[in-house]
């Protein structure tokens, strides 16, 4: 049991420590004098570290044990986290960012793997759910966290309450977690794999990141950072394909169930996170609305995924997986139409609603996934295993995001565009619906300015939350190729 409460503590204070910065962006913008594309990078670094470093922890827990490498990562991550609150620059805010990830983010697929061996049977899947309430809620509850800390305090106790809670997740570790495998010395990490797979993540984010600003292709940095994504991109395959231990086994994804897994953790990993920062930023743009109600906002999301979650504890070993994916990605669906129904005047209830909505959902997912992935699965590959899951949702999670926002930011432009064309006095629909605008006044011309830059960024969210919902029906099929009951090993 105490296994079990110091891998979910871990889990958790690196959950959320993905998502507990964004609300203090402005702060920290104001703080070191930079500009919006430049404190992006607090974020940026940290996904990229995230994606990067993750798959590794297979190597990890092989190398130094599963244990050992709990205990230096949580330790790292400690210190990192110290270091972002005392940091004087964002240069060196980033840098300790980077830091604060390549050590938290090996600890999630190891601790699932200690409790995927600890559980086994009928045990597994009320565990998992225990588990994974550390998982779903650690970035859930940490822009209300944050956004509450950053209003009182200031931005630099965004990391600073982080220490004890690592603390005390270090003394778990320390009392409760034995090592159950030796070691192995001899186990080398796959450097070419890790360095192209790395070069090819982080190429592909920056230009995610960079390329609606950049105007794309016309930028000679977004150029060179496709050639070298693409190149890193066939090294991997390449490699991968043909070493005998590569640093990701593509021979895993023969495991039929594993593989249908993997893609519904793409899909959830596309799905997780996205609204929790694309409605803080439209809530912030079309309202003005300060920073910790919308954090309140998103704690109707936290609500949720408790609810739902404390159902998982006792129908997870009744329910069969595809019965409780259906649950989840159905409510995503449900929260992607409703999204799609908002407008320049939504009202804070809407949002929490879809919030609700989709936070329940998100609370039924984690279970059956991880019962699906590793049903036919080789326990003594379970942390490898674990780290290509979570790796796959990482990156799905950063690249979403990204092109949501790239999406959102461009179809904006276009109909700012599309619809000042129709903003003449030679327009008779304008004409009669003008109302009390004077276009012969340069105040009116200012508001009606705004007012068509409300109207097209309004319309760029919900053609990011219309792409939101159209993904969501791309997980129905796989979930019917799920084999279950499973086909027993060996």
């Amino acid at each position: 049991m105490w296994v079990l409460v110091s891998c979910t503590l871990v889990t958790t204070l690196y959950a959320t420590t993905i998502t507990i910065a964004n609300v203090s962006l402005p702060q920290i913008q104001g703080a070191m004098s930079a500009s919006p594309d430049q404190v992006a990078w607090v974020i940026t670094a940290n996904l990229i570290a995230t994606a990067v470093t993750i798959p590794a922890a297979g190597w990890l827990s092989a190398r130094l044990g599963r244990r050992r490498a709990m205990i230096w990562g949580v330790s790292g991550f400690t210190v990192a986290t110290v270091m972002c609150g005392l940091s004087t620059s964002l240069e060196q805010l980033v840098l300790w960012r980077v830091v604060q990830s390549a050590c938290g983010s090996p600890l999630t697929p190891i601790s699932q793997s200690v409790v995927i061996d600890a559980f086994p049977g009928e045990k597994r899947g009320p565990a998992m759910a225990v588990y994974g309430l550390g998982v779903v809620m650690g970035p859930t509850i940490a822009p209300l966290l944050g956004g509450y800390v950053s209003q009182e305090l200031s931005w630099r106790w965004v990391f600073f309450i982080l220490v004890p809670m690592a603390m005390l997740a270090l003394a778990g570790l320390l009392l409760a977690l034995k090592e159950t495998r030796p070691p192995d010395t001899k186990v080398r990490l796959d450097w070419t794999g890790f360095v192209s797979l790395s070069v090819a993540v982080s190429c592909i984010q920056l230009m995610l990141d960079r390329g609606e600003r950049l105007e794309w292709f016309t930028s000679t940095e977004i150029v060179v950072e496709a050639c070298v994504a693409a190149v890193a991109a066939w090294v991997f395959v390449a490699h991968s394909l043909t070493r005998e231990r590569p640093f990701l086994d593509p021979r895993l994804l023969l495991n039929r169930n594993f593989a249908v897994g993997l893609g519904i953790s793409l899909i959830f990993g596309a799905l997780f996170v996205t609204p929790m920062v694309l409605l803080p930023v439209l809530l912030q743009q079309l309202r003005g609305i300060p920073e910790f109600t919308i954090a309140t906002l998103m704690a109707a999301r936290g609500l949720g995924t408790f609810v739902s979650q404390l159902l998982m504890v006792v129908v997870s070993s009744r329910w069969t997986p595809r019965t409780m994916l259906l649950i989840g990605f159905g409510a995503h669906t449900a929260a992607g139409l409703q999204m799609m129904q908002f407008d320049v005047n939504v009202t804070l209830t809407e949002v929490a609603i879809s919030n609700a909505v989709q936070g329940f959902g998100v609370g039924f997912l984690w279970v059956p996934i991880t019962l699906v992935l590793f049903s036919e699965f080789d326990p003594r590959r379970t942390a490898e295993g674990s780290g290509m899951f979570h790796f796959v949702r990482s990156v799905a999670s950063s690249y979403f995001i990204s092109f949501s926002f790239v999406l959102a930011f461009h179809t904006s432009k276009m109909s700012y565009s599309n619809l000042v064309q129709w903003i003449s006095p030679y327009n008779a629909f304008f004409a009669h619906h003008a109302g009390g605008w004077d276009l012969g006044s340069e105040a009116d011309l200012l508001r009606l300015s705004g007012e068509v830059t409300r109207q097209a960024v309004t319309i760029g969210y919900l053609n990011a939350f219309h792409l939101f919902t159209w993904v969501s029906f791309a997980v129905y099929p796989l979930i019917a190729l799920i084999r279950w009951p499973p086909r027993p090993r060996g």
